[in-house]
């Protein structure tokens, strides 16, 4: 029998349960969602443990905590007991990510013994779009990334995520874990860009999560001698017809507060702002 308010380890059997609390906020959830979708709350599968929160014996909030910690519709008691449990399991992760008050009061209860964080973000904008523009037309050389182009793809990955993150996700393992994500994406059909006629990157972007309700774009990048020139808002228009033809209805993005540019660029293709995200990096 549960007891009144309590936190335990969610388990395969808890499953819809979970669902129904990731449902809420399907665009907010829509990493977390996809993962657990595919993977189910197995944690060697789900690479990482769910927790639950409940309160009179109902699941009122999620915590995923894995390569990243993330708070799920977490309520303020919520929150507390979620700071409990990972002070007592000690940090595993390298980031905290999430809606931005849930994961500001988080970090408050986790600084005195996981600080100092290597960086703070804390407010990057939540965007969604649900159409495409009327004034900019999809670049038409924006294409899905084949298997056999994993060559060609995988060094502006690695550009975008050391510019965006600030450390080399080749580091520690020599990048296995990077590249099997990689080519996860390139084989699901979910990695996109332009190539020059070198067959190097000019624009990339992925669909990194995907549910039946809502998508998440990442990894936007544009090569450093073509910025500038107009490739990006045409590039994001691409993506974004791609992921509304053939994934979900709802398009999401989040994006760094003092990045102006990709925040006036996600604007002109019509993302709206809906809420806000976290992010803590050690």
């Amino acid at each position: 029998m549960l007891t009144q308010t309590t936190t335990r380890v969610l388990e395969p059997s808890d499953l819809d349960a979970a669902l129904a609390v990731l449902d809420r906020e399907p665009v907010a959830n829509a990493f977390v969602s996809s993962r657990v979708q595919v993977a189910g709350l197995d944690p060697w599968r789900l690479g990482g443990e769910m927790w639950g929160w409940y309160e009179d014996g109902m699941l009122t909030s999620l915590c995923y905590a894995g390569a990243n910690l993330v708070p799920i519709c977490a309520t303020p008691r919520a929150v507390r007991a979620f700071a409990d449990r990972a002070r007592r399991a000690g940090r595993r992760c390298s980031s905290i990510v999430g809606s931005s008050e849930a994961t500001a009061q988080l970090w408050r209860l986790l600084e005195p013994n996981w600080g100092p964080a290597r960086e703070i973000r804390p407010h990057q904008p939540l965007m969604v779009a649900d159409r495409l523009p009327s004034d900019i037309a999809p670049d038409p050389y924006v294409r899905r990334i084949r298997k056999d182009e994993m060559e060609a793809i995988m060094p502006a990955c690695v550009a975008m995520f050391t510019e965006e993150v600030g450390v080399s996700p080749l580091a520690g393992d020599g990048g296995l874990l990077y590249q099997a994500r990689v080519a996860e994406l390139v084989g699901s059909g979910r990695s996109f860009a332009r190539l020059d006629r070198d067959g190097r990157v000019v624009f990339k972007a992925e669909i990194g999560a995907a549910t039946s309700k809502a998508c998440q774009i990442q990894g936007v990048w544009v090569a450093p001698e073509y910025r500038g020139q107009g490739f990006a808002a045409p590039g994001m228009a691409a993506v974004l017809r791609y992921a509304l033809a053939d994934v979900a209805p709802v398009v999401s993005l989040y994006v760094n507060d003092f990045n102006t540019a990709a925040r006036a660029t996600y604007r002109r293709v019509g993302f709206q702002e809906v809420g806000a995200f976290m992010s803590i990096l050690f």
